[in-house]
């Protein structure tokens, strides 16, 4: 679907209370402040121009940005800041897991503007049995969750390959050239990394293999201020420079991965690698205020945060005001029915998720009668919802934007912080867990979007995004964060759109978290301790929470570059071309 296509859309079913927010007044002006130079705003966003890569790693954002200097575009800088941070964020960058992409390159040369879905999530292996991550008792064992029987195939190689085979400009091997450089020379470790990576002694204690990556020699952790050095990850990377994806899925590295599967137990052979392909499709369009969304489709959930954004454009939210009883009231019952409809998120190859239908205006429409604004829902009064006739937690994110506009919203992961703390002999490569993503030990209709059969494509709750104004790139975002993901960007959109906050101001204010009918109300630090008993009275249960989701976000704003870098998670930047 074309921009245009989602702004005609967008007009013909916008509800009039949008209409209305919009032309509400604004509020009353400000007179007073404690500086000669009086800001409406306490966070500032980095301003640069000639592009922006803004990610949770300030030596891999620093990669992409020198990469937008020497004539690369926002692809070419996206591929090497995401082979950056495999080397410098080793929880969640990766070469041994997965992700999303979203693509939006501008018309040039005659061609028209391309907007493009890359899917490279993890996938089972052909040989993924029912019981392969069950325990004794029937149930999923954690344990074998976190061990190479619990790797889904990585795609991460697959998906960087593709997104340059289609639209890169420099050669591939000048984009890893920087990693491998850190890989072999060493990075010195800030205090966050140093303390994250000593912190997993224990739980990966029983692969050699992994311990002799981020450990040394003596078993002891590298400390902040040290060099830490990864040379068999360096000579992964170079046999990937050389010879590509087939570098990754074929060849010697394919051995090694295979060999290492099968000593620990796990599934995955060299036929497995050999016939992974990343799932390119357009993305899921919609629309909110007026403003149309690219979405990641399924199995990423771009589908739920369209849903929610959909529930909350029939309510007066920028009235409501941010923060307030009522909006964390109204934040609240979205979510839960978001989270009531996620039992039809799955993959294939044995369910198609009904994502038109979750991500339309006439779904929505439907599913947000059921808030009252006195009280609130639970388990026994959420129904099901049926969107069918209507259908026609380490993670990290980086955006990036060019000069020319062009835009990539990445959001990759080894699912848990540093994924299933096993490394494949040999490789330097840290392998995902994904596979215990699946709905294990559960039989008939429950988890039936995400049974673990044989090639099954694995779900997340990322969802990467891009907002068009004009039809062009206006915000590109997304956010690490597990189960809090969606919760944190519909908060985002909510921020930016409804209470016309900038970049960074609406990535640093507090955040709430709503999961399940029966689930608490979960606030960050920040709120004010006077709005629990009036949650309370709603019939909420409210409870504090430590920080939510790292959104990496840039805006453009004419020639500027508007960048966001998250506080919540250290070492994170914004970093301009100029």
């Amino acid at each position: 679907m074309r921009i245009a296509l989602s702004l005609a859309l967008a007009s013909l079913v916008a509800p009039a209370t949008a209409t209305a927010q919009e032309a509400s007044e604004a509020p009353a002006q400000r007179v007073t402040g404690g500086d000669i130079v009086s800001y409406d705003q306490i966070h500032k966003p980095v301003i640069g121009r000639g592009g922006m890569v803004v990610s949770q790693n300030r030596i891999a954002a620093e990669v992409g940005a020198a990469i937008l200097r020497k004539g690369g575009n926002a692809v070419d800088a996206a591929v090497a800041t995401a082979f950056a941070l495999a080397v410098t964020l080793p929880r969640a960058g990766n070469v041994g897991g997965g992700g999303y992409m979203l693509i939006h390159m501008g018309a040039k040369d005659g061609k028209p503007a391309q907007d493009l879905a890359i899917d490279y999530y993890g996938q089972a292996s052909r040989n993924t049995t029912p019981d392969l991550l069950l325990g004794t008792n029937g149930k999923f064992d954690p344990a074998k969750g976190y061990s190479m029987k619990g790797v889904a195939i990585p795609g991460t190689v697959a998906g960087l390959w593709e997104a340059h085979k289609r639209f890169g400009s420099l050669p591939w091997g000048t984009l890893i050239a920087p990693a491998i450089a850190m890989a072999r020379e060493g990075v010195i470790l800030s205090d966050d990394e140093a303390q994250a990576n000593a912190d997993q002694k224990k739980a990966m204690s029983d692969d050699p293999a992994a311990l002799a990556v981020f450990f040394k020699p003596d078993g002891s952790a590298y400390k902040a201020g040290e060099r830490w050095k990864q040379p068999d990850l360096a000579a992964t990377l170079r046999m990937i420079a050389a010879k590509g994806r087939d570098g990754f899925y074929t060849g010697s590295i394919a051995k090694k991965i295979a060999a290492g599967m099968k000593a620990g137990g796990g599934v995955i052979d060299e036929a497995d690698l050999a016939g992974y392909q990343p799932i390119i499709s357009e993305p899921i369009w919609s629309s909110y205020r007026g403003m149309p969304i690219a979405y990641m489709p399924p199995t990423a959930s771009g589908v739920s945060v369209a849903e929610a954004m959909n529930i909350l454009e029939g309510f007066p939210v920028r009235e409501q005001r941010w923060g307030s009883v009522a909006n964390l009231h109204l934040l609240s019952e979205t979510l839960k029915i978001v989270w009531s409809d996620r039992s039809l998120v799955g993959g294939g190859p044995d369910w198609r998720t009904p994502a038109k239908a979750l991500a339309s205006k006439e779904y929505a429409a439907s599913r947000a009668k059921l808030i009252r604004l006195d009280a609130s829902l639970d388990a026994k009064t959420l129904p099901d919802g049926n969107p069918y006739p209507y259908e026609s937690k380490d993670t990290t994110h980086f955006s990036v934007v060019d000069a020319a506009g062009n835009a990539v919203s990445n959001t990759y992961t080894l699912s848990a912080s540093y994924g299933a703390h096993v490394v494949a002999p040999g490789t330097g490569i840290l392998l995902n867990n994904s596979l215990g993503n699946l709905a294990w030990g559960r039989s008939g209709e429950e988890g039936k979007a995400t049974r673990p059969v044989p090639g099954k494509r694995v779900g997340s709750t990322i969802t990467p995004m891009i907002v068009f104004k004009d039809q062009k790139p206006w915000l590109v975002t997304g956010t690490p964060g597990g189960g809090y993901i969606i919760a944190t960007m519909v908060q985002m959109l909510s921020n930016v759109i409804d209470h016309r906050l900038n970049v960074a101001e609406a990535a640093e204010r507090p955040r709430m978290n709503q999961a399940g009918g029966d689930g608490p109300i979960e606030l960050e630090e920040g709120f004010s301790p006077d709005i629990i008993p009036l949650l309370e009275r709603k019939g909420h249960k409210v409870r504090p929470s430590n920080t939510m989701g790292s959104v990496q976000s840039v805006m453009v704003e004419g020639d500027k570059f508007l960048g966001a870098a998250d506080t919540r998670r250290p070492d994170a930047a914004a970093i301009g071309a100029k």
